[in-house]
């Protein structure tokens, strides 16, 4: 039988230096970096077209080709000036058209949401898997392959070059539908749906007055998301409207920029437009925050 001597025991369960007896040994220090590291690769590579778009705003047509890169210029006053000139401010009703479309587009989208994610976690009822299986496919299908579908669809209806034609297709949102059955079945437990049902409510009031309370952070969540695939869709709007009153600021900016190749003054006017599109998302997403933090506060129940 062998013996092991107590000096042994005390070299192989000694801490190590500067940790206390008993805490569990993390991973090296360079190890723990690594992480932080990429995450910090990660940020530099999103938001460094940001801050080209930020600093070339700032430039005039001559600066723009012939000065550092990151150097700020001193044309933003006067880019400024000639977008909100460029043909009686048309650019301002790009703005208000994205709003349009991205606002109550949002907004039916999470509707639509809202009730079909609840229907499907709360109900039982034939058929249901085969349809949210349907609807996962739909979340898979790239945007671009149902664009010609969608309008063919439009064409038969008479409504191509429409703004109908831009908020119809984007009501329903396979994704936020999946986002609205995942959180309706990790929010809304059954026995509040039952208990409700025994007092005598309708399904719809337990809906508004039960459901949607407690479904709030995920329809913010899904609202914002929609918001902003809407705000930025491209293709769609390009595929339906031929009137430039009608297009929204990112196919009103690809008209200018395919106009910039003949005209090159028209390239500060996009970049100044670029920047100044994206300050409604960081409004809104500043604004929407502290909704989430009330909501994910108030939302929350004993089991």
């Amino acid at each position: 039988m062998s013996t092991t001597s107590p000096a042994a025991v005390g070299r192989r369960t000694a801490p190590a230096a500067g940790t206390a007896p008993g805490t569990a040994q993390g991973p090296p220090r360079r190890f723990a970096l690594l992480p932080t590291a990429a995450l910090l690769l990660g940020a530099v590579y999103c938001l460094l077209p940001v801050a080209w778009v930020l600093v070339a705003s700032t430039k005039s047509g001559s600066e723009l080709f012939s000065t550092f890169t990151f150097l700020p210029g001193t044309g933003l006053a006067d880019n400024l000036a000639d977008l909100n000139a460029y043909r009686e401010g048309i650019y301002w009703r790009w703005m208000a058209n994205s709003g349009l479309y991205a606002g109550l587009g949002a907004v039916l989208s999470t509707a639509v949401s809202a009730v079909s994610g609840y229907a499907l976690a709360v109900y039982r009822f034939r058929g249901r898997e085969a349809v949210f299986n349907v609807l996962l496919a739909g979340v898979l299908m790239p945007p671009v392959i149902l664009a010609v579908p969608q309008y063919l669809l439009m064409a038969e209806a008479d409504l191509t070059d429409s703004r109908l034609s831009v908020l119809l297709p984007l009501i329903l949102s396979p994704y936020g539908v999946y986002l609205g059955r995942i959180y309706a079945q990790a929010a809304v437990p059954g026995e509040l749906v039952e208990a409700a049902r025994m007092d005598g409510a309708g399904e719809w009031r337990i809906f508004l007055r039960i459901g949607v309370p407690l479904m709030s952070p995920g329809l913010v969540t899904i609202f914002l998301f929609q918001f902003t695939a809407i705000w930025n869709n491209f293709l769609l709007p390009y595929i339906m409207l031929s009137d430039d009153g009608k297009f929204p600021v990112t196919v009103g900016l690809f008209t200018l920029l395919a106009q910039g190749s003949t005209t090159p003054a028209l390239y500060t006017l996009v970049i100044t437009g670029a920047l100044l599109a994206i300050v409604p998302l960081v409004a809104l997403f500043l604004v929407i925050q502290r909704f989430w933090s009330l909501d994910l506060l108030s939302g929350a129940v004993k089991s």
